[in-house]
């Protein structure tokens, strides 16, 4: 069984995984709106990311024989001054995970909760992608912003190359 402190804490961050998942909605909805197809299906295709992120922790409580207890989430932002926007707020918040599943590790550790340590370090890795992806798609969308063209046929490339990882843990109900 998973350490107490692991368990509190680990049912947090499935609340600030759904709460991503709604904010990645709201900015997929916003360039939705603006007629851009490819930018909206990166962050729709973000927002099932996150869900999946927290139904991957939902599952590890589960098979830990953990109590999940998934917290209410705040509304997310959905309104954005300009096209950077939206991605400026997809790395803060990408910044912000790493730092919360960094605590979650340091907690498991400290509490020498060895699976629990084993279990984050897939997030490590992915935070690690997800910060690149998103300071890439920053300064792509920051030095383009006048051509959305170019935007949209970076990133149309950008999903060309995307593949599923194998070694990602368990989804519930999947």
């Amino acid at each position: 069984m998973p350490a107490a402190a692991f368990v509190q804490r680990l049912n947090e961050q499935i609340g600030h995984e759904f709460s991503a998942h709604h904010q990645y909605v709201a900015c997929a909805i916003y360039y939705d709106s603006l007629t851009m197809p490819q930018l909206a299906a990166l962050f729709y295709g973000q927002a099932v990311e996150e869900r999946g992120h927290a139904m991957m922790m939902v599952q590890y409580l589960l098979d830990q024989d953990a109590t999940v207890e998934i917290p209410g989430v705040d509304a997310p932002r959905s309104d954005f001054g300009d096209l950077v926007a939206p991605v400026a707020l997809a790395l803060e918040q990408e910044k912000r995970v790493t730092e919360q599943i960094n605590e979650l590790t340091a907690i498991a550790r400290a509490e020498n909760d060895f699976a629990s340590d084993q279990f984050m370090q897939w997030f490590i890795k992915e935070q690690v992608e997800e910060v690149a992806k998103m300071s890439d798609l920053l300064t792509v969308v920051t030095r383009s912003k006048d051509d959305i063209e170019s935007i949209e046929e970076y990133i149309r490339r950008e999903q060309a190359d995307a593949t599923d990882d194998p070694t990602a843990p368990p989804l519930a109900g999947a």
